[in-house]
């Protein structure tokens, strides 16, 4: 009975850390194929917080969002 029960209980911590693992390589590759923004998003972001920015700068925006995913 308790066996039965102990069965269960690993299979779904098995079948969650399979899922996440699953789960996060699926959008890894979503967000590779499908950029959520792009440099002439920024450019127009920083443009309406009223500043032009440099080609440098939104490098570096580009940069830190990259190394994020």
């Amino acid at each position: 009975m308790w066996q039965d029960i102990l069965l269960i209980v690993i299979g779904l911590i098995v079948g969650l850390i399979i899922g996440f693992f699953v789960a996060r390589h699926l959008m890894k590759k979503y967000m590779l194929q499908n950029p959520p923004i792009n440099e002439k998003m920024i450019e127009v972001m920083m443009s309406s917080m009223g500043r032009k920015p440099s080609q440098k700068q939104i490098k570096q925006v580009m940069n830190q969002m990259n190394r994020y995913m």
